[in-house]
C-alpha cells in the first residue's frame, strides 16, 4: 500500500469530478478540515486585460469554500451532496499574476448545529467564506452558502 498525501487525492478528485478545475490548472496546497488553500496561473485564466478572469476568481474561490466542507463531511463519514446556493464576491484589486484562495473554518457550535440538522432533517445549510490572494495580498471576498443533502 503507498501513502498518497492529501493535497494530491483531493487534486485528483477535483480534476475528476470537477473538470473545470483541470481546466484552471487549480493545484491543492492544503487540504484539512479545518483550511483549504487553492492556487491558480495566470495562464489559462486570463481576461481580456491580462489580469483574472473574474469568473475563474469566483471559481476558486468557490472550490476552496467547497473542498472544505466536502473534506468536513468525509472525515465524519456524511454521505451528502454538497452544492452551492448563494454567493457573492468582492473584487478588491486586479489579479495579474497567479493566485490562491483560502478558506478556513474552526467553529465546533456551527459545525455541531450543521451536522444534526443534517442528520435530522436530511438537508442543512452552511455559509462560508473565502478569500483571493496574489502575492500574499488579500485581492477578492467570497461569501457562500452551501447545501447538503443526504
Amino acid at each position: 500500500m503507498t501513502f498518497e498525501e492529501p493535497e494530491t487525492r483531493v487534486q485528483r478528485y477535483l480534476h475528476q469530478y470537477i473538470p473545470l478545475s483541470a481546466a484552471m490548472g487549480v493545484q491543492v496546497r492544503t487540504a484539512t478540515v479545518g483550511h483549504v488553500q487553492l492556487a491558480a496561473p495566470l495562464a489559462p485564466n486570463v481576461n481580456h486585460t491580462e489580469t483574472v478572469f473574474g469568473g475563474s476568481a469566483a471559481a476558486l474561490a468557490t472550490l476552496s469554500a467547497w473542498t472544505l466542507l466536502h473534506l468536513r463531511l468525509e472525515h465524519v463519514g456524511l454521505d451528502a451532496r454538497l452544492v452551492i446556493q448563494r454567493s457573492s464576491m468582492e473584487y478588491e484589486k486586479p489579479i495579474p499574476g497567479d493566485f490562491e484562495a483560502v478558506c478556513r473554518f474552526n467553529d465546533d457550535f456551527v459545525w455541531e448545529k450543521f451536522q444534526a440538522t443534517l442528520a435530522r432533517r436530511g438537508r442543512a445549510r452552511m455559509t462560508l467564506r473565502a478569500h483571493l490572494v496574489h502575492l500574499a495580498q488579500r485581492v477578492a471576498s467570497f461569501e457562500g452558502d452551501f447545501v447538503a443533502l443526504r
